[in-house]
């Protein structure tokens, strides 16, 4: 049951279903992964993880905080992100370190002048992503300390219907925050 109910999240289910879904399949996975499991173990279950980095915001489902700040802490100390084998064809997630500038949001990098030219920096260590169906859903930006947010694609919102907003939040005070562009001068023909 929970392989069915994870190969059609979230697209497939409707948007009464939405609330309950998530922490039905997370009260699901976390008792087959505690009945699976050995008690001593600390691995992060991939699965709920892949499960908890799709949610709308993984902070509000109580089962989702512990597992992903452990995710969180391994990664920090540069264990591997986890894998589900369980995800059905095109739903995963991965992470990647940050690289001020080309792969860290706008909103997100610093520059600072150094004698060479510019130094880049990014607020967040690192991102994970998660694709469902082939296609980005959700990217989560982290940092050591365990701050996070999330940037949600377009496909992502439509399916959702509401999600953690501080992404496009400090995008928008970003954007707000630029010099206005240059007046374009006309040419004396």
């Amino acid at each position: 049951m929970t392989t069915k109910l994870a190969n059609r999240l979230p697209s497939q289910i409707c948007a009464s279903q939405r609330p309950r879904w998530a922490a039905m399949v997370l009260a699901i996975v976390v008792a087959m992964t505690s009945a699976l499991l050995p008690r001593a173990a600390r691995a992060v279950d991939g699965c709920l993880v892949l499960l908890c980095f799709a949610a709308p915001s993984w902070r509000s489902i109580p089962q989702c905080v512990p597992p992903i700040k452990q995710v969180l802490r391994d990664l920090a100390r540069g264990k591997a992100f986890p894998t589900c084998s369980m995800a059905g064809g095109g739903n995963s997630a991965s992470h990647a370190w940050a690289s001020a500038p080309g792969y860290c949001p706008p909103q997100y990098t610093r520059v600072f002048d150094g004698e060479s030219g510019p130094i880049y920096s990014c607020d967040y260590s690192g991102a994970v992503s998660v694709s469902i169906n082939g296609a980005p859903f959700a990217r989560t930006w982290w940092t050591m300390a365990g701050d996070t947010v999330t940037e949600f694609s377009p496909a992502a919102k439509a399916q959702l219907g509401t999600w953690d907003t501080r992404f496009d939040d400090d995008y928008a005070a970003w954007l707000a925050s630029l010099p206005p562009p240059a007046p374009v001068a006309e040419s004396g023909h």
